[in-house]
């Protein structure tokens, strides 16, 4: 057993990794291209956590107007800038280091596609809404990067996006009780961070390479996905001679029955059936689909 005392908890026992793979280019949305490795067919549920996409996208491509139903998308750029408006009028940019959480509820139709040259790049998380909450009205929660709280010591920085790390707590509201943070580890540096032992937790590393959960283990590189076992909290530590980012999420699972039908996310086949119903009739959440088209359509 490792007792670590850190000035956001105390570690007794580190979580260690118990599943990793590669995030591997592919088709999404018109052009664009994502490494999906939440989602996909090796990992399709991690509760509460539905989908972790890493975006890359130029124009003309990108995701063009789509429905959403009983979750929530977390959108984290990392580079470029992209543009999203739905049917109640929401307009909006968000650029490398803003975030925009979005909460589907009981429906919403919108578009997200580039708006900067070059390629845009970025993180979009799913996290499932209980049962409870997958028909509350819509919301969105947009922070600049100026206005996401910051902290560094002992060469390592964070970020923090939901939750808390280094003294630092996010402003947005999560539903469903989660952590999501964007650390960066100097060469050399090594940092240990506490996670609820109920909740589960993942890594996903951007960029250089880490050693994650036991000092011996061998490195991480980007592109890669960390499933953390039972525990109650990451170790990680930086051997290389690079910087070290990665994204270290965690989360209350659920522990509800689970029917995806592709961007809708419900608790039982019925109401599955009934949302596809309400979509296309344009009912019961989605009457301004109707006639709503986005701008990116139009033109």
């Amino acid at each position: 057993m490792v007792e670590t005392d850190m000035s956001n908890g105390v570690i007794k026992v580190p979580r260690p990794v118990v599943r990793k793979f590669q995030a591997r280019p592919q088709c999404e949305g018109v052009g664009a291209v994502v490494r999906r490795s939440i989602g996909r067919f090796e990992l399709k549920y991690f509760d509460p956590f539905l989908v972790l996409d890493e975006f890359s996208v130029t124009a003309p491509a990108g995701f063009p107007d789509h429905p959403h139903r009983g979750f929530e998308t977390v959108t984290y750029m990392l580079q470029g800038a992209v543009t999203h408006e739905d049917f109640a009028g929401h307009k909006g940019t968000i650029g490398a280091g803003d975030v925009q959480w979005m909460t589907a509820g009981r429906g919403i139709v919108h578009s997200e596609m580039p708006s900067a040259q070059g390629v845009q790049k970025g993180l979009q998380l799913w996290i499932n809404l209980s049962s409870k909450h997958k028909m509350i009205e819509p919301r969105y929660q947009e922070i600049q990067s100026k206005d996401i709280a910051e902290a560094e010591k002992n060469g390592v920085k964070v970020r923090v996006i939901a939750g808390e790390a280094l003294g630092k707590k996010s402003a947005v509201y999560t539903r469903t009780p989660t952590l999501y943070l964007d650390f960066t580890l100097k060469p050399g540096s090594h940092h240990v961070q506490s996670i609820p032992k109920s909740w589960n937790g993942f890594v996903y590393v951007l960029e250089g390479e880490g050693i994650f959960g036991n000092s011996r283990s061998s490195p991480t590189t980007a592109h890669h996905l960390l499933l953390l076992g039972p525990g109650d909290g990451l170790m990680v530590w930086n051997k290389s001679t690079k910087y070290l980012r990665f994204i270290l999420v965690g989360g209350e699972p659920l522990g509800e029955p689970l029917v995806q039908f592709g961007p809708f996310v419900m608790n039982t086949q019925e109401e599955i059936d009934q949302t596809i119903e309400d979509f296309e009739n344009c009912v019961n959440g989605f009457e301004r689909a109707r006639h709503w088209k986005s701008q990116a359509m139009v033109d």
